[in-house]
């Protein structure tokens, strides 16, 4: 991008802290200028970016290397400075509407996750503000919702009518038009979006969506996406998101899908795609969890129907016939994939209204600690995986999540980009027969 294709500007604030206090502000500046800046700064070129044609982190990263933002405190609140901004993200110098929202969402969750979860001791190392820590599943399970909740995304008034839809975001063509007319079939249910907020199968269906709510005559609905720091730049908020949060780490995330969401979609997608189907089933498979009503379907167009019994084969071949039977897959057809999943969520509502739990976050849900806390994928705990048939199901398929977490990471975070060019490829090692499986669904993955 050409130096011409730059903006120096400063811009106030939009969709979130409009309204701060003097403390507030300085809080905030204290914060952002300190061990954040840099967090905030790489989360603020990914949004400003948006559109970009390449899910390399570590290129957008040193494209942009020369991008800066600061905090401006006024009496009335706060301004952010941005030097060397892209020029796409502004017209005749005015921030686009969206692109700003998603800026200050970014600013909200980060800040708050940093101030309120996790704060710096004198010596510069951090702690959780809770003096329980974040030790238990319980904890982790109420930070997350205290994200959810400061970004205001939670709501006890509605009825249950979430779909949180999973899938890649380099698709075709054809298979992101079937993602937005599963969209546009769910909108005429009156039924709610949330993605990962990318490109792609995360874009689609809030396309399709949003039609099909303006023909039914809803004006407020919802749009969600959740992201994290380390692939927010590979996949940028779309700009239909109406409610974007930042959760800290891909585990949150993937916690935050599951616990607020009624029913999931999964389209055809890469690694990450295969990482979330194999987070949700080891879930499921907890034998707390046994006859949890949780609607899971996998769909696509009839090219993709290869693909899901390579999927569905895999699944078979490494966590077995009890987990094959936690899904649905549908194949081109999206009427039936919106109807059904309605009248799964008319079951769930029931549910839950039996059992008292609640509508807008799913409590009730168990899941363990494997598949709570951070992994980082470096080269020796990729090694150090155990991958092995004696496992339990869930077990192996926490496991198998975090290998397919690592390949995400070294093909696109920027911290895994530099390690697999360090050190080469990441290494995997497990019994024989699971391998050989793993092995052949990454090249076809690779393929396809």
């Amino acid at each position: 991008m050409k130096k011409s294709d730059r903006i120096n500007i400063i811009v106030s604030p939009e969709g979130s802290l409009e309204l701060l206090s003097h403390n507030e502000v300085e809080r905030l500046r204290d914060t952002s200028e300190s061990g954040l800046h840099e967090l905030l700064r790489r989360c603020s070129i990914a949004v400003l970016n948006c559109g970009a044609q390449t899910d390399n982190t570590k290129e957008i990263l040193e494209e942009f290397n020369d991008f800066d933002i600061h905090l401006i405190k006024k009496d009335w609140g706060l301004q952010l400075e941005l030097t060397n901004a892209p020029a796409s993200a502004f017209v005749n110098k005015e921030m686009l509407k969206g692109i700003k929202e998603h800026l200050f969402a970014i600013f909200r969750d980060i800040v708050y996750v940093s101030d309120y979860i996790v704060k710096p001791d004198k010596t510069g190392k951090t702690e959780n503000s809770d003096p329980s820590g974040m030790n238990s599943s319980l904890q982790t399970s109420d930070t997350i919702f205290n994200i959810l909740r400061n970004a205001k995304v939670l709501n006890s008034r509605n009825r249950p009518n979430i779909v949180v839809c999973w899938g890649g975001h380099s698709i075709s063509r054809n298979e992101y038009q079937y993602t937005k007319d599963v969209g546009y079939q769910m909108g005429l249910h009156g039924l709610d979006i949330c993605t990962g907020c990318g490109p792609g199968a995360m874009k689609g269906p809030m396309k399709g969506a949003l039609i099909g709510h303006y023909k039914q005559r809803i004006h407020n609905g919802k749009y969600l996406g959740f992201t994290e720091p380390g692939i927010i730049a590979a996949e940028p908020p779309n700009p239909i998101v109406n409610g974007l949060v930042t959760l800290p780490d891909i585990e949150k995330r993937l916690e935050a899908f599951v616990r607020t969401s009624h029913a999931i979609i999964v389209f055809p997608g890469g690694p990450g795609s295969i990482e979330e189907i194999l987070y949700i089933l080891g879930i499921l498979l907890h034998p707390d969890n046994k006859g949890i009503n949780f609607p899971l379907f996998f769909t696509g167009p009839a090219t993709c129907k290869a693909y899901f019994q390579m999927v569905h084969d895999f699944i078979g071949a490494t966590l077995g016939f009890q987990a094959q039977q936690l899904y649905k897959i549908i194949i081109d057809d999206p009427k039936q994939v919106a109807d059904e999943v309605k009248t799964r969520i008319d079951e769930v509502m029931h549910t839950r209204k039996l059992q008292g739990d609640s509508f807008f976050f799913n409590w009730q849900l168990k899941i363990s600690k494997e598949f709570q806390e951070s992994f980082k994928p470096s080269h020796d705990n990729m090694a150090g995986l155990k991958i092995h048939n004696n496992m339990e199901s869930q077990h192996l398929a926490a496991n198998l999540r975090r290998a397919f977490s690592g390949i995400v990471a070294g093909n696109i975070k920027d911290e895994g980009i530099r390690a697999v060019e360090k050190h080469g490829p990441y290494k995997l090692s497990g019994d024989a027969d699971i391998m050989e499986k793993l092995d052949a669904l990454l090249s076809n993955l690779v393929k396809q």
